[in-house]
């Protein structure tokens, strides 16, 4: 049992979770995950990432007692220590210590020859908020994977884990990878960038083709120059919207992105 609010465990934590976390978490190879809902994915996803370390307090044990643990390395700590390692107003007293995964953008090439493919890349976008959501978005969706690009916000971030709400574990992600890489990969993929312009609606597209749908920073938005590559090389496409709202914030927006390209999925 952990008591001292000086051991080494809690200034690992804060480290990871700190103003620095970014840097830390990347040097180490580690980033955190609190709240049950995320150590009981941790705990039961087949792949990546893995619990190095499980940090609890005795309520939160028990809220783990129907997992088995005995591979894990389970540190208890008291409700004083749990307060001070997390970032969250009322901890759960649960917060797991992950291994970064390690992956290379060429894995996607693996995804090259399969039909009606989805991607989402997501460039530059800054607010942790946004990027979990859109990951849970696309995990919901059956999105084959998420990849953002160099300048984005770190999705291993406590708010983006947060906001992932788990499907960090279910869902292939690859970060800071230029465009021009993500689509000499995916070559039969149909670049799709939504745009207030664009004469196409996205309801027009055909299902059966592959897509990269591609969303922007929240105040710059994104085009073509700023992926390195041609407007000819691009699809734009709008969100008929039948109201009177002049647009839709990021989130929002790439919902119902995600979700009108899922439908060939879904069926």
């Amino acid at each position: 049992m952990i008591e001292s609010l000086h051991s080494p465990h809690v200034a690992r934590v804060k480290a990871l979770i700190g103003s620095r976390g970014v840097k830390e978490r990347r040097q180490a190879g580690l980033f955190i995950a609190e709240g049950l809902q995320a150590a009981r994915e941790a705990l039961t996803a087949p792949g990546a990432p893995f619990i190095k370390s499980l940090y609890v307090t005795s309520s939160g044990l028990l809220k783990l007692s129907d997992f088995d643990l005995n591979e894990v390395d389970v540190v208890e700590v008291t409700d004083a220590v749990m307060a001070e390692m997390t970032s969250t107003v009322t901890p759960q007293g649960i917060l797991a210590l992950c291994v970064l995964p390690r992956r290379e953008i060429s894995e996607l090439s693996t995804l090259a020859t399969k039909k009606s493919l989805r991607v989402i890349y997501l460039h530059e976008i800054q607010d942790p908020g946004n990027a979990g959501t859109i990951l849970r978005t696309a995990d919901a969706m059956g999105v084959d994977a998420v990849i953002t690009s160099p300048g984005s916000v770190d999705m291993y971030s406590p708010k983006v884990v947060r906001a992932t709400a788990g499907s960090l574990w279910h869902i292939p992600l690859f970060e800071s990878a230029a465009f021009a890489d993500v689509v000499s990969l995916l070559p039969e993929a149909q670049p799709l960038l939504l745009s207030s312009h664009a004469k196409k609606s996205i309801l027009d597209l055909p299902l059966e083709e592959s897509y990269i749908s591609i969303f922007g920073n929240e105040a710059r938005g994104v085009d073509a120059p700023s992926l390195g590559v041609s407007d000819a090389s691009i699809t734009s496409v709008t969100i008929p919207m039948a109201g009177r709202a002049e647009s839709l914030n990021l989130s929002a927006a790439a919902s119902i992105v995600i979700f009108t390209l899922s439908r060939t999925i879904a069926g």
